[in-house]
């Protein structure tokens, strides 16, 4: 928690110093723990203390206590547990800031002009931001710059007008060097912006735009998607496109959303039919229910979007039979425990989802989403979310949580990702390019593991990069994140909070094809069928502890996945609970390198690349039929360990076979 030291200090003066009168005694936020959570209450009442929570899903309490009240109450052997440092919350949200130091954004988006195109610029430094050089790139058919301004000030014309067509580098004197103070506008112009009759307009991804600044701060253009506004990509990419067009989407499976609340959007109210399916809402902060549980984050709404949104995808003016959420027909369950800073205390987090499980049967809830990751505190088993999801998971519900965004360095996953059962995803972008996976790869951001006890996580990576949904305007994250927002009002953000939205849609569209599939079926179809990142000579191009088992596609978890793990022939197969099973069998080198056996043996010593590789590919059929595969040798030393041919034809007699199957009965499309 925050400021620990520091409250531990205050407390110490506070109970020592002499006092004046009869002051109130300093009052302790505690969780008690034991065989039963009525009896603690009954203890806590008693010694004149008062329960602020109720948590019999792990048979605890939250309380508030004085210290001498606290003192007399875990001398009951009824707690077996308490914890007494509650007062301050937690932060589980954390934004993915690669740059931390560098504070100018420029927007997601060109704005084309008559002229050329106008790029939104935000400095959020408290201090004015000094442009030192530009670097520009652009469609020689649009003819040479003819005009560059910042704000209100003009570029001298003497520092482009010789460059040469199509490619510009702009050093700007210490005197002439344009200042950003908050919002700004780089506008550029050139001789012949409008194309010539049936020319196509110019794109974004026609352009490459970079903006250097003091203090090795830089604002680059993103290749952006064309028409993001109609198609959001993600199920493209993750190969859900051809779900919804069959009818799969989701209908009749519900999923609870433990965040910061939900937007009132006709697109997130109503499924595809324009029926209503936002079964209930709750705020865990203070027990209320229904409309008045607002988003004030922000968070809740753009991961339930990802999940659910049911409006059309579009390709030319019309509709492709494909829709902008994963499962647009899903039921929803909203439980805010964000407030709008995206704080929570665990306490809240845990009374979520309790509420879940205690409301599981009554709305159907399926699956569990939790995009949020908290640091660590306590080894799992003791960690109070943890046990939590552990029961919800025990009910039948399918917890699916993100890695957290603290990576790259090792054992980063957060809370309740480190629990060893429930479904952990780290995140892949692909770089703006959904026809290819060749550039797509694990950014430094995404989590990584191994847990504290050893265990392998995460369980798989999915796309969370620039992922596109709904946001409530007024909420915090659209304020301060404008140049995230599309001009058509939709945010774009990245992190592993998204791939894990993204994921909690894929079970829906499993569980509706098969509706008696358990959590840890659902699991196994994700884990088995997952495709690991693997290089030419047949090494893994990341560890396990970035890539889990691979990278998730929905096409393949249906056709491929297996509802028993086994050995799912990957680096991963070393990931086998040992006699106590409480810790998993990552292990420490004698040079201080956490490992697996034999991993050095499996993985590449040469980081992946960050974009295109021509090195990497994405899943065992891509890397057999790459044209420059490295051939084996017959030396067994030289061979990687995988039998990835042998894994091929597996694959491919399974696919062959289902082909031959005759067809079974499948959801009607609405």
């Amino acid at each position: 928690m925050k400021n620990c030291a520091l409250t531990a200090t205050l407390l110490a003066y506070l109970l020592l110093a002499p006092t004046a009168g009869s002051a109130e005694p300093e009052v302790l936020q505690v969780l008690l723990q034991g065989s039963s959570a009525e009896e603690i209450s009954t203890l806590v009442e008693n010694a004149g203390g008062a329960v602020t929570h109720d948590l019999h899903v792990i048979n605890a309490v939250g309380a508030k206590l004085s210290q001498q009240q606290l003192d007399s109450v875990i001398k009951s052997p009824l707690v077996t547990r308490h914890i007494d440092d509650l007062d301050d919350i937690d932060k589980p949200v954390e934004k993915p800031d690669e740059e931390e130091g560098c504070k100018v954004r420029g927007h997601i988006e060109l704005d084309f002009t008559a002229q050329g195109f106008l790029w939104r610029l935000y400095n959020k430094r408290t201090t004015p931001a000094r442009l030192k050089s530009l670097e520009l790139t652009w469609p020689p058919s649009m003819g040479a710059v003819t005009g560059i301004s910042v704000g209100s000030s003009a570029v001298a014309p003497g520092l482009y007008q010789d460059a040469s067509l199509g490619s510009l580098h702009v050093d700007f004197p210490a005197t002439q060097q344009p200042i950003l103070r908050g919002r700004s506008d780089l506008k550029i112009s050139f001789e012949s912006p409008t194309p010539e009759s049936g020319e196509q307009p110019p794109r974004q991804r026609d352009f490459t735009l970079k903006l250097n600044f003091e203090d090795d701060c830089a604002a680059t253009l993103v290749t952006g998607y064309e028409n993001n506004h109609d198609n959001f990509y993600y199920n493209t990419v993750a190969e859900i496109d051809a779900f919804h067009q069959q009818g799969i989407t989701g209908k009749g499976v519900t999923v609870a959303v433990i965040d910061s609340g939900l937007w009132d959007h006709e697109a997130l109210e109503k499924d595809t039919t324009g029926k209503p399916r936002v079964l209930a809402r709750y705020d865990a902060r203070n027990g209320a229910t229904g409309p008045g549980v607002v988003d004030e984050s922000g968070h809740g709404t753009h991961m339930t979007s990802i999940i659910a949104h049911s409006g059309k995808t579009m390709h030319q003016g019309r509709p492709t039979g494909a829709y902008k959420g994963v499962a647009p027909d899903a039921n929803l369950v909203s439980v805010k425990v964000l407030d709008r800073g995206g704080f929570a205390h665990i306490l809240e987090i845990v009374s979520a989802i309790q509420w879940v499980v205690d409301n599981r049967e009554k709305y159907n809830i399926r699956i569990l989403n939790l995009s949020i990751a908290q640091t660590p505190r306590w080894p799992y088993w003791e960690d109070p979310v943890n046990q939590a999801v552990m029961k919800a998971w025990e009910d039948g519900i399918a917890v699916v949580a993100a890695a957290g965004n603290e990576g790259p360095e090792p054992m980063t996953i957060g809370s309740p990702g480190n629990q060893p059962e429930i479904i952990t995803v780290g995140a892949v972008t692909d770089s703006w390019t959904p026809n290819t996976r060749d550039d797509d790869y694990i950014p430094d951001f995404s989590s990584r593991g191994p847990t504290l006890a050893g265990h392998v996580k995460p369980d798989i990576v999915a796309l969370g990069g620039h992922m596109t949904g709904l946001i409530r305007p007024e909420s915090d994250l659209a304020m301060e994140q404008p140049e995230d927002i599309l001009r058509t009002g939709e945010f774009v953000s990245t992190g592993s909070s998204q791939a894990t939205a993204l994921v909690s849609g894929i079970l829906a569209l499993l569980i509706q094809l098969e509706p008696d599939l358990t959590p840890d079926e659902l699991k196994c179809k994700l884990i088995t069928s997952a495709e690991p990142a693997i290089n030419r000579d047949g090494l893994l191009a990341y560890s396990p502890f970035a890539q889990g088992h691979g990278y998730l596609s929905a096409a393949r978890a249906v056709t491929l996945g297996g509802k028993t793990c086994g050995d799912s022939n990957t680096a991963t197969k070393t990931d086998r609970l040992e006699a106590d099973d409480q810790y998993g069998p990552a292990i420490i080198d004698e040079d201080g390198n956490i490992s697996l056996p034999g991993l050095i043996s499996m993985v590449s010593a040469t980081p992946s690349e960050k974009g295109l590789s021509e090195n990497r590919k994405w899943g065992v059929k891509d890397h057999i039929e790459r044209a420059d595969l490295t051939p084996t040798g017959q030396d067994p030393s030289s061979r990687p360990p995988f039998d990835w041919p042998g894994l091929y034809l597996l694959e491919q007699a399974i696919i062959e076979n289902l082909s031959r199957e005759p067809p079974t009965d499948t959801p009607t499309p609405p």
